[in-house]
């Protein structure tokens, strides 16, 4: 699996685990997805993800 697709996959997870949360817990969680889909806007016009930093160095250990 590519860094990209793990990435996209990170983001996914994150998102639909917020929104089951802020449905049966707090809707405050919804800002958690906001700023998921925040950091995805910016990366893609940034190419800066922390997430891809992350699982680079994971990677090469």
């Amino acid at each position: 699996m590519t860094i990209e697709n793990q990435i996209r996959a990170f983001a996914g997870t994150f998102i639909l685990v917020s929104l089951m949360l802020a449905h049966f817990h707090s809707q405050y969680w919804l800002f958690f997805t906001a700023f998921v889909g925040l950091n995805l806007l910016q990366s893609s016009f940034t190419k800066f993800c922390p997430l891809e930093i992350i699982l680079r160095k994971i990677q090469k250990k």
